[in-house]
Formats: C-alpha cells, structure tokens, sequence
C-alpha cells in the first residue's frame, strides 16, 4: 500500500477530512477533499461534519477553520508554515494601529492571526473584498490591513479613502510589469492573469485582475489558449488539470535570488508530513478561547454579508 493509499484509508477510519490550498504542490491538492482559496476552505470549514480537519495550507487558515470549528480537531502538517502577509501585521501593533483611529470600521484580509481577526469588525476575502466594503456606506471611514496593494486596489475601484495598514505578501510583491511585459512579447496572445495582492502597476497591465478562484474561472472560460498568470504558481496544476489544450505561463519574479513565484511557506506541506499528521493527530492548531470568541465575529460577519448579497 502506497502513502496516498494509507492516508486515504486514514481519513475514512478517522473520519477526517482533509482541505488544501490553491498554492500547495500538485500532489497534495490531488489528495485532498477539498480545494479551494480562502473564502471556500472558511465556508468548507464551517459546514463539514468531519471530527478531524487537516488544513494543508498555512497556519492562519488552520486558525481560522478552529475558530469556526472549535470542537473539531484541526491539524496541519507543518506548524511553521506561515504567512509574510500575516506576519506583516502583529496583533499588538494593529490594535494600537486601530486604538489611534476611532471611529473607523476596521476590514481584515482573511490572511491574518486569529489575534489580527480578533480586533476587526469584519474580515474579507480577495474574492468577496470589493463587495463587503461597498456594502458600508460610502463615507464609512474604514481601516483596511494588512495587504496595502489589495486595500490600494479596492480604493481605485471603489472611489474609498481607505486607511491602508503597510503590509504585502512577499510572492506578490515579486511580480514587475517590465519582466511580464518580457514574456507578453514572446507570447502576445496571452492574456494577463493578476492578483490583487500584486502591486498597483502590474494590476493596470492585467486582462483579469482577481483571487485564485477567479483566475480560476476565467481561465476555464474565456477563448484564449495562452495565460500570463501573476500569483502563486500552485494555482497553475488546477487550471492545466481544467483546461489541459490550454498553455499557461507562470510570471517571473523580479528578482535575481529568487527563480520562481512560489510561496515557501506552502511548498512546506508535503505528503509525508501529511502522513505523519494524520498517523499521529498532530500538530494541532490551539486558539485561545477568548480570541476564538473575538475572532470568530468578524468571519461570521463575512459570510452573513456575502449570504445576503449572493457570493
């Protein structure tokens, strides 16, 4: 029996499920139950009937699954595997952040620490981002944190103001408009697939701009056979395994120390760890009770707004 076939068999024994991320290796999301980006994996979360979730994925989307579980088991198979995103915005200093300005309605990212979550008043996605903060009034004076260029990026289509904490994720900062302009002339064609997480000038070169499940999307409908794709390369196995006549092209780094666009944090997650978390029940994702109770508001919240506008 090989080690995909032991890790199945663990799951049906165990009664676990297990929930990957668009940006982990290939394998691993071929495993999974469950794929998807982050608004998916909240909303997976909270209705599974599972005793045990293993969130391959980084640590605060395994919080965020035991906020809204707290009475399942949630494991990950690498503790470590973290978030430049998360980490670029530290519970106490945002809360100081939010403390010098009352009066605003604080939107989290979901890629945050549950303490992040915990001094917010509603979190979002960057599928349901746009929506959630037009659905405040439009003179709402609004905190947004911790990615500058997703909060940069619904201000220039929203026509908002938005307090912006200064944090970025180090993969989507990466991305340069003259390296994909280098590969739009050697493939002119192709259209240019962009997170939102990227910066403002790579953004204005896109042909889609949106999340994971997005980009997904469009390129599974949209005629064109060639796709530029700007964000973690892990998402490039699900849209080849969708559209396999179609060819798509992972955007460069701007950066000479580094050859690919891949999170290290998510490469992290292989299929022995997997094994061995599973074997083991361990390591598990503990949330302070009080946090749980703090952040679980601001993600309710989410999925009450985007339920009641349809997302």
């Amino acid at each position: 029996m090989n080690i995909k076939e032991k890790i199945r068999n663990m799951c049906r024994e165990k009664n676990a499920i297990i929930m990957a991320h668009y940006y982990t290796d290939g394998e691993i999301q071929d495993i999974a139950d469950f794929v998807g980006d982050s608004l998916a994996l909240a909303q997976k979360a909270a209705e599974t009937d599972a005793d045990i979730i293993v969130m391959c994925g980084v640590h605060f989307m395994g919080e965020t699954c035991k906020i809204l579980c707290p009475g399942k088991k949630v494991l990950i198979p690498e503790p470590e595997a973290t978030c430049s995103l998360a980490e670029s915005c530290p519970a106490d200093k945002f809360a100081e952040f939010v403390k010098a300005h009352p009066q605003h309605t604080v939107i989290s990212y979901v890629n945050t620490t549950a303490a992040t979550k915990a001094v917010t008043d509603v979190v979002v996605t960057s599928s349901n981002a746009r929506q959630i903060v037009e659905s405040f009034p439009h003179d709402t004076p609004i905190i947004f944190g911790p990615d500058k260029n997703l909060g940069s990026y619904i201000n220039s289509i929203t026509g908002r103001n938005m307090l912006l904490w200064d944090g970025a994720c180090h993969v989507h900062e990466r991305f340069s408009v003259e390296k994909i302009m280098q590969l739009k002339a050697l493939h002119p064609d192709a259209k240019i697939l962009v997170h939102p997480e990227c910066k403002g000038p790579v953004v204005k070169i896109a042909d889609k701009v949106g999340s994971t499940a997005a980009l997904l999307k469009f390129s599974i409908n949209d005629d064109a056979t060639e796709f530029i794709v700007a964000t973690e390369s892990g998402i490039l196995h699900e849209m080849q395994k969708s559209c396999p006549h179609k060819i798509f092209i992972p955007a460069p780094p701007n950066d000479s120390t580094c050859a690919c666009n891949e999170c290290s944090y998510m490469k992290m997650i292989t299929m022995q760890k997997l094994y061995n978390c599973l074997l083991n029940e361990t390591p598990e994702i503990v949330v302070d009770v009080n946090v749980v109770e703090k952040a679980v508001l601001p993600i309710k919240k989410m999925l009450e707004i985007s339920a009641k506008l349809g997302l």
